[in-house]
């Protein structure tokens, strides 16, 4: 199968910076007038020239070569502090513009379903956030900055020569339909390869993020040596990328360079006839030469950063596209609003989904459940059975393809997804700790929490012993992932979180799975303290949990099978009975 054509990129795809840009009209106005000013004074440098050959060397000279060289200085002058100028503002700009499109982009991420992210790696979405980004953080700060200068100096370059010699002006122009066709021609093929080249390099990224966060596992399985060749081999792919493009706009360079200098050879040619013949100033040719340069030198410049312009617009393009993700689980408008207190009644209506990266496999297929306020079910079947489907459907992650799943009667497609998820706390099978200190990391659940509640929550799920043991109390860093803590300590603290979160339903998953005994022990005991006066829905492989529920669900194929309480589960032999027999005998 061929792989899809890459979109084509053009320099409007870069209006995402432009947009931002526009935010900050006082910052851009300075720049601009900055920018405008240099090119001023670099044109009027070639007159500056003019004056001293003309007064100082020339025929009728008056000797005021002192006065000529003060102007001179006068330019280099406003020259350098215009420069400055334009540094400073515009590295401000593409500092500020970047934080904002960092900001905005994430932001915006935040709000899409996981369905987007199943669809899109997280680990290329990362590099989109940073090698991108920082691309177009070079367009800003260096790449438009040079172009608009070399812009403005051309243009007025081009109407000073015209003000010195229309004819050998007008010559100069007849080469410009030469420059512009190359330009036009190869600029369309270092568009794809830009596209291309940032794609490979977005690889690499992904692929760093994947070897590095699964360190032990290739170091455990001794595939350091295979990994090495699979970066390398995305690395090579990367310069085999950059090398095609770098090529092209070599062959683009060498051509206009080639060009813009000949056609000025030739009308330097027909100048110096004109000197020799007294039809023009050797100060005026003079100038015209170095006016010519510098014209010559800022078309120049811009073959050279019209590739950049295109990598750039290829970045920004990447990053609207993230921008442009609508997500499928949107706030209705209005929103039904939930009871006041929620009580925590759910139900499961007739429900049917498909996975949208499983459309053939049906995860729940007319699955009805009704869970009354206050009691615990506990969820158990094989693996694939659905289960955790159930949890994604209750915090509306996803909406079911048929039938409904209501919280007090409220069909939660007409709530707000944030209030549905606000009665709702989560202990997910794999803990998720974050990079932060153990404080941020409790009060996930609950932001506003003061150290008393922290504490109390700390205690009740048994993690206070461990959390005053840390080198730094509640302010110690965890490392990634928790990488500081046992598996049970970590599980311990997301019970605190919960607890913290004060939600009158709690879905746990799986949430004393790969425990040893004595963790076990700990996190059971403050689950069942989490557990009280809670709607609780249990997904549990642990005879412990299952015997504590007061009813028990067997799903196979996103189907009811079983119903019933252990004992009579037990008593009717089916698979119920089985999976105890198989999972539950060591605790049995």
């Amino acid at each position: 199968m061929a792989e899809p054509t890459p979109p084509r990129r053009r320099l409007g795809d870069l209006m995402l910076v432009w947009q931002r840009l526009l935010d900050y009209p006082g910052q851009l106005a300075i720049a601009l007038l900055a920018l405008t000013t240099t090119s001023a004074a670099t044109i009027a440098i070639p007159y500056g020239f003019k004056r001293v050959i003309d007064r100082g060397f020339g025929p009728g000279a008056n000797g005021a070569v002192s006065s000529s060289f003060h102007y001179l200085l006068m330019i280099v002058g406003v020259l350098a502090i215009a420069t400055a100028i334009r540094f400073y503002f515009v590295s401000w700009l593409s500092e500020r513009v970047i934080a904002d499109i960092r900001t905005g982009v994430q932001r915006h991420l935040l709000g899409l379903t996981p369905r987007f992210f199943e669809q899109n790696r997280p680990s290329e979405i990362a590099s989109r956030l940073t090698s991108d980004t920082a691309l177009i953080e070079t367009v800003i700060g260096s790449t438009v900055s040079i172009a608009l200068r070399n812009c403005f100096t051309g243009i007025g370059g081009m109407i000073y020569l015209f003000a010195l010699s229309p004819k050998l002006a007008g010559m100069l122009l007849l080469g410009i339909p030469l420059i512009i066709l190359p330009v036009t021609v190869l600029g369309r093929r270092i568009r794809a390869l830009s596209r291309t080249s940032q794609d490979r390099v977005a690889d690499v990224g992904s692929l760093i993020n994947e070897t590095l966060g699964a360190m032990k596992i290739v170091q455990a399985f001794g595939q350091e040596q295979r990994e090495a060749q699979r970066f390398g081999a995305a690395v090579d792919a990367t310069f085999a990328a950059a090398k095609r493009r770098v090529l092209l706009r070599a062959v683009m360079t060498a051509i206009m360079i080639g060009l813009i200098f000949g056609s000025i050879t030739l009308v330097l040619w027909e100048g110096a006839t004109d000197v020799a013949a007294g039809r023009i100033s050797g100060g005026a040719i003079a100038a015209f030469v170095l006016t010519g340069g510098i014209v010559a030198g800022a078309f120049g410049a811009l073959t050279e950063v019209y590739g950049d312009l295109l990598r750039g617009a290829g970045a920004a393009s990447r990053l609207a596209e993230l921008m442009a993700e609508q997500p499928e689980i949107a706030r209705p408008e209005p929103p039904m609003p939930l009871p006041v207190p929620v009580k925590g009644a759910l139900v499961f209506d007739q429900v049917r989904f498909h996975y949208p990266t499983r459309p053939d496999t049906a995860a729940l297929g007319g699955f009805s459940l009704s869970v009354r306020p206050g009691e615990t079910v506990a969820v158990v079947g094989p693996s694939g059975a659905g289960k955790s489907t159930l949890f994604q459907l209750a915090e509306r992650f996803y909406d079911p393809d048929a039938g409904r799943v209501l919280l007090d009667g409220v069909d939660l497609r007409e709530a707000d997804p944030a209030a549905v998820r606000a009665q709702m706390a989560m202990v997910p099978q794999d803990t998720v700790i974050f990079g932060a200190s153990a404080r941020d990391n409790l009060r996930y659940g609950l932001w506003e929490a003061s150290d008393e509640q922290l504490w109390a929550a700390a205690e009740a799920a048994n993690a206070a012993d461990f959390l005053r043991a840390l080198p730094e109390g509640l302010d110690t860093f965890l490392g990634e992932g928790g990488a500081r803590l046992s598996g049970g300590q970590r599980q311990r603290v997301t019970i605190a979180r919960a607890l913290l979160r004060d939600a009158p339903i709690l879905l746990l998953d799986e949430a004393t799975s790969a425990l040893d005994a004595e963790s076990e022990r700990l996190v059971q005991q403050a689950l069942e303290r989490l557990m009280e006066n809670r709607t609780t829905l249990v997904i549990a492989h642990r005879l412990a949990t299952v015997r504590a529920a007061e009813r028990i669900i067997v799903m196979d194929a996103g189907r009811i099978v079983e119903e019933g309480t252990h004992a009579s589960l037990i008593g009717h032999g089916g698979l119920y009975a089985r999976l105890a027999s198989l999972q539950f005998s060591e605790a049995a």
